[in-house]
């Protein structure tokens, strides 16, 4: 998990509806201003001069009124309990900061040495900074982020429907053999496009807490049943066969700028990347076809797979021969027959080729 992943997961520690939230309003409303540490790893206790040692629950009350004293406040990893306050936090001086206020260079310097959460909110400027290790985080107003998510999910709409299509698309081509490689790399943009906003809204729903119910539930809906086609079709043209899992998650990494470059993406599945590779047919070993027929686990398909190679001569296969297969009785291998011929009929009826 990348650094900046990381600390939108501690910013769910202070998203609206949890008492750290309650307090850090109440102390933006007052004008106090404050520095907050969130962890009592033995790097912290290091830094802490002075003060009182308090280790009392956590409540927003306590919080805004101990942030009128003018030390720093160290509160428990998990933010319930109030350790010390009024302390004094002596960060190594050599560490870089370019913070200009006094407690915000500190908290800077102090989350650079200890790794933990540390918040500093400004008393003229009224603003909550979040600092972790190396990085920085301005705490929005819920209404901004609240906007922001809801235009994240207008987009995730329009690219889940474009994503869609392809995938009937891609389906249609699968049961007539004419797949080329550029009609799975286009799968696979489009697919790590939809995970990617996605991703940018469950970062905005971390930071929204109990305000983030409706969006989140939209989210989850819109992912319903497109989750892991993405990966599926990757398992399905993966050349090494093994690890694509692994190779898929390192797809993950590339910026959103070179994902353009459809090369890189057939590079990662296991082709060459110049121009001419994009139009070579490819074959697809029936992973995500497979999945979509019910009761099928995957265990199953692996089987199936590994004893054919590919979707067309699993779909060749009759019933007889499926039925050798381990995991496949007759039942089964008469409804895997049934589901892969109406979902042809189906790819051929909804398809835009």
């Amino acid at each position: 998990m990348r650094e900046d992943e990381l600390m939108y997961k501690d910013l769910e520690i202070m998203a609206p509806g949890t008492q750290l939230h309650e307090g850090l309003e109440s102390i933006l409303k007052a004008k106090t201003g404050a520095l907050i540490v969130i962890g009592d790893s033995p790097e912290v206790l290091e830094l802490v001069n002075g003060g009182f040692r308090i280790d009392s629950e956590m409540h927003p009350a306590a919080l805004y009124e101990l942030a009128k004293m003018d030390g720093a406040i160290v509160l428990s990893s998990d933010a319930k309990r109030i350790l010390y306050a009024n302390t004094q936090l002596t960060p190594d001086a050599m560490i870089p900061s370019y913070e200009t206020g006094t407690r915000h260079r500190t908290a800077e310097r102090v989350a650079k040495q200890t790794g933990q959460v540390v918040i500093s909110i400004s008393q003229r400027r009224n603003v909550i900074s979040v600092y972790k290790g190396n990085w920085k985080y301005v705490l929005r107003e819920v209404s901004v982020i609240l906007a922001k998510a809801n235009q994240a999910l207008s987009t995730l709409e329009k690219y889940r429907s474009v994503f869609q299509q392809s995938l009937i698309n891609l389906s249609a081509l699968e049961f007539e053999d004419l797949v080329t490689l550029n009609d799975v790399t286009t799968v696979l943009h489009r697919s790590q496009m939809v995970t990617r906003i996605a991703g940018e809204i469950e970062r905005y729903v971390s930071q929204l807490g109990s305000e983030g119910r409706l969006v989140r539930m939209q989210l989850e809906e819109l992912m319903a049943d497109i989750k892991d086609e993405g990966l599926l079709v990757f398992k399905d043209y993966y050349v090494p066969g093994a690890g694509a899992t692994e190779a898929w998650n390192q797809l993950a990494e590339i910026d959103s700028d070179d994902l353009l470059n459809h090369n890189l993406i057939s590079k990662a599945l296991g082709y060459g990347s110049s121009i001419s590779t994009l139009e070579q047919s490819v074959t697809p070993r029936g992973y995500r076809i497979l999945a979509k027929i019910p009761r099928l686990p995957m265990p199953v398909i692996e089987n199936l797979v590994k004893e054919y190679g590919d979707l067309s001569s699993v779909m060749d296969a009759s019933i007889e021969e499926l039925d050798e297969v381990e995991g496949i009785g007759e039942v089964r291998a008469r409804a895997i027959k049934d589901g892969l011929r109406r979902l042809r009929e189906q790819a051929l009826v909804d398809s835009h080729i």
